[in-house]
């Protein structure tokens, strides 16, 4: 089972490089070199467990890198290409440990919402998009809160899930695949989720990853043809994420990171802030622009 998703996440990873590079190839992109420091940054930490939508979305939108409707499908098809190598690295190493049927279910489940959602947030109002992220962000804050001041459960030892449990977890992979659309990462509920289950922390990795992966893959594609990304944005992110996942991994993949958290947790509900208020504005030129 293991071998048969590492090699569906190898065909999937090769056809979201061709349609990338394809469209990158007829645009005549460029990385941009702040997108590639940014992608190498959030990666490398992501990698750790940080996570990388909630700082980026943080940056692109501190720096105005991005129209606030392409923030969550451009970073999602630029975080996309380092979360295979990811989902490779964290299936070769944990994989084999962790139920094949909670593996498979929770990959598909992730996917099947990640492709629906593509098509939601492009049909989205931007002030709904905008909104959705600012919630998403103020949830990704509020956990690092938790886990920094030790209110997340430490989890258990187990490898697998009861029967209601597993189609709970299935249920809720679906419902993370349709929001990662809109700016909001899997990681971390992942984990949080599996925790509150009596699992084994280090099993989400696995799941989570190897989720990312797939589902990001399939829903980047999705983007990628209907166009609403700014692809050097998206090639800079790729440019600097690869190399930096294969050193987080491989040289410091036990760090501590507590300390960064805290100042992620500032600069996100900042962003958290600036998003929601946009979002407000927003909403309230409705009318007249009607």
């Amino acid at each position: 089972m293991l071998a048969a998703l590492l090699v569906l996440l190898g065909l999937t990873a090769l056809f979201y490089l061709f349609v990338l590079l394809r469209a990158a190839i007829a645009q005549r992109i460029v990385p941009g070199a702040e997108a590639a420091l940014l992608g190498a940054v959030t990666n490398f930490f992501d990698t750790l467990g940080i996570g990388s939508f909630a700082p980026s979305t943080a940056w692109v939108k501190f720096r105005h890198l991005l129209p606030d409707k392409l923030i969550p499908s451009t970073l999602l098809v630029g975080h996309t290409g380092p979360s295979i190598m990811q989902g490779i690295i964290f299936l070769l190493l944990l994989g084999a440990d962790v139920d094949p049927v909670l593996l498979v279910g929770c990959i598909l489940s992730l996917l099947a919402g990640a492709l629906l959602g593509a098509q939601l947030v492009t049909r989205a109002a931007v002030w709904l998009v905008q909104l959705t992220v600012a919630l998403g962000l103020v949830i990704a804050a509020t956990i690092f809160l938790a886990i920094n001041l030790h209110l997340m459960p430490g989890g258990g030892s187990a490898s697998t899930l009861p029967f209601p449990l597993m189609l709970l977890a299935f249920a809720v992979n679906f419902t993370l695949g349709v929001l990662v659309n809109f700016g909001i990462g899997n990681y971390a509920p992942t984990l949080i989720m599996f925790s509150l289950m009596g699992m084994d922390p280090r099993y989400a990795f696995p799941v989570m990853a190897g989720s990312a992966a797939i589902a990001g893959a399939g829903a980047s594609i999705s983007h990628i043809r209907i166009g609403e990304i700014d692809l050097k944005v998206v090639t800079g992110i790729i440019l600097g994420g690869l190399p930096a996942v294969l050193v987080a991994a491989f040289v410091v993949k036990n760090m501590d990171v507590a300390m960064l958290r805290w100042l992620v947790i500032g600069v996100v509900y900042y962003a958290a802030a600036v998003m929601a208020r946009s979002a407000w504005t927003g909403h309230q030129a409705r009318p007249s622009a009607a």
